[in-house]
């Protein structure tokens, strides 16, 4: 039975991306979790100032090294190669063969750039942290060493997820996020108590770990063996590096901008780094759970209909009124909510009144462009499965040298909040670029449709907005805000009477994405009703 769950293929982009979501909510609410524990434990402070800085480096390796392959050029090439083949998922030689050429591949470049970071942490450091004291810039390095680990199992672990993806195994995959917070969050609660500020580094190594291992007993079912072959002359091979030479100029380009963030934010108050990924953190919640998951699902039926006009115009459109039709109330509410949801979340223990401000503030301009940061990862597929990667790069590298400009300017007259004020504009620019270009080059996409639906989803988000706001004064009275059971029962009610009026707004106007998410719903609900004639049929007699 569960071997038959964890096996089945499922082509249905909406129930993939629920199935996505649902892990990704889980993983999310670890995440929150996590950052509770360790905003409890050491406040917005230089000890979490030093814990994120130490991801910087180890995170650019990631992400050079492995998500510039994955996302331009492994998922097609590996998808075309599956699809041409008549027999079972086992008969796929070529493909499997590709799988072991480029795990090869990438563990020799990551095991060999992980020793090198090793080895000038301590010049690398200082490069990223200027506004740090020595003191301070000795414990990133120390942290980033060990952080050098990480890289190496999460880049294994992406061409698993590559694998799982092409065959339309969304549920193992989107489990993976979650073994790592729960990696990170063992970490905080154990190996702290016995390595001090340390343990909170071999949590994420441990967590990297994770995620690879989870993934390999069903890409092992699937047919993939291991063998140890190197061959450059491998014309895949060749393809993908082609396709993902843009796309890893694209990442460059956005790690460099949070490196050019982590610099500023050094220069800023104490805990103006952590404040940030805080929030962050926070406004990342519905971009995973509803942008990122629907492009994840989306893409491997995009890159089976790039020539098909027709149904990747369907699709698409599909697609991106789905992730809007969540984002947009997201945004409200976040708004409406957000000093609540920093003090539900992060209030405890160390986290005082100070860094809960800093962390408001900034969650508050990120909350802006929740809309293009969701979207952009579908926008961007779409480029990747009609092979062009190029476009998008120099989009993101437009997009963020206006970040990094703005970066500098709003950082110095609004500190953190600044920064998120940046990254917001930022993106708003580069989706608008991205969605101009598809409307010249490939068509529209059903873009007359898909602003319709956005105009409905607004007017029922302002409606649920203004009905928060008004639950929130109703509800102030009855309760005492100075206790954490107070300011979550406001969060609750007013969330909750937000949703309700969301929803009822949207249905009233007609909204088909509404009753498409709903009739998804019923079509997979485990209790549904059986007919009184079929249920012999359905005990197998």
């Amino acid at each position: 039975m569960f071997k038959r769950i964890f096996s089945k293929s499922i082509d249905n982009i909406t129930i993939a991306a629920a199935l996505v979501a649902m892990s990704s909510l889980l993983s999310r609410v670890l995440g929150v979790l996590r950052d509770r524990i360790l905003a409890g434990t050491f406040g917005a402070g230089a000890t979490l100032d030093n814990y994120y800085a130490a991801f910087r480096i180890p995170d650019l390796i990631f992400n050079l090294v492995v998500l510039g392959a994955l996302s331009a050029g492994f998922i097609p090439v590996f998808t075309a190669l599956i699809k041409n083949k008549k027999g079972g998922e086992r008969e796929n030689g070529e493909a499997w063969h590709l799988v072991s050429n480029l795990l090869n591949f990438l563990l020799i470049l990551l095991v060999v750039l992980s020793i090198v970071g090793i080895i000038f942490s301590d010049n690398l450091t200082k490069l990223i942290t200027p506004g740090f004291g020595p003191e301070q810039q000795q414990e990133v390095a120390a942290l980033t060493r060990i952080m050098f680990l990480s890289p190496i199992f999460l880049g294994l672990s992406g061409i698993m997820g590559g694998v799982l993806q092409s065959f339309k195994r969304f549920l193992i995959y989107s489990l993976t996020p979650i073994f790592y917070n729960l990696g990170i969050i063992i970490g905080a609660l154990y190996f702290v108590d016995i390595w001090g500020v340390a343990g909170l580094a071999w949590g994420v190594v441990l967590g990297s770990f994770l995620h690879f291992v989870i993934q390999l007993p069903t890409v092992y079912n699937l047919g993939f063996r291991y063998r140890a072959i190197i061959s450059w002359r491998d014309k895949n091979i060749r393809k993908i590096a082609a396709m993902m030479v843009p796309r890893t100029m694209s990442l460059a380009i956005a790690q460099i901008n949070l490196v050019v963030i982590t610099v500023i934010a050094s220069s800023l108050e104490s805990g103006s780094l952590t404040a940030f990924n805080f929030a962050n953190n926070l406004q990342s919640f519905p971009v995973g759970i509803f942008g990122i998951s629907f492009a994840i699902a989306a893409f491997p039926v995009l890159a089976e209909n790039a020539n098909n006009y027709q149904q990747l115009s369907k699709n698409f459109s599909n697609t991106m009124r789905q992730i809007l039709f969540f984002v947009v109330p997201a945004t409200v509410l976040i708004v409406v909510l957000r000093a609540q949801i920093v003090r539900v979340v992060l209030g405890t223990g160390n986290f005082d009144w100070r860094s809960t401000f800093m962390t408001m503030d900034a969650l508050g301009f990120f909350a802006l462009s929740l809309f293009a940061q969701a979207t952009i990862p579908l926008l961007t597929r779409v480029y990747y499965a009609k092979h062009n990667s190029k476009t998008p790069f120099y989009f993101g590298l437009i997009s963020i040298i206006v970040n990094i400009i703005l970066s500098f300017y709003f950082g110095k007259l609004l500190g953190v909040a600044g920064l998120a004020l940046a990254f917001s504009i930022a993106n708003i620019i580069n989706f608008i670029l991205l969605w101009g270009w598809l409307y010249v080059k490939v068509g529209a996409l059903d873009f007359p449709r898909i602003i319709l639906s956005f105009l409905k989803f607004s007017f029922a988000a302002i409606g649920a907005g203004l009905a928060t706001q008004i639950t929130k004064f109703l509800v102030w009275p009855f309760i005492d805000m100075t206790t954490f059971i107070g300011v979550f029962t406001q969060l609750f009610f007013a969330f909750v009477i937000g949703v309700l009026v969301y929803a009822l707004l949207c249905y009233l106007l007609g909204s088909e994405e509404l009753m498409h998410f709903m009739s998804a719903l019923r079509k997979r609900w485990p209790f549904k009703k059986v007919k009184v004639g079929d249920q012999g049929e359905a005990r197998g007699l």
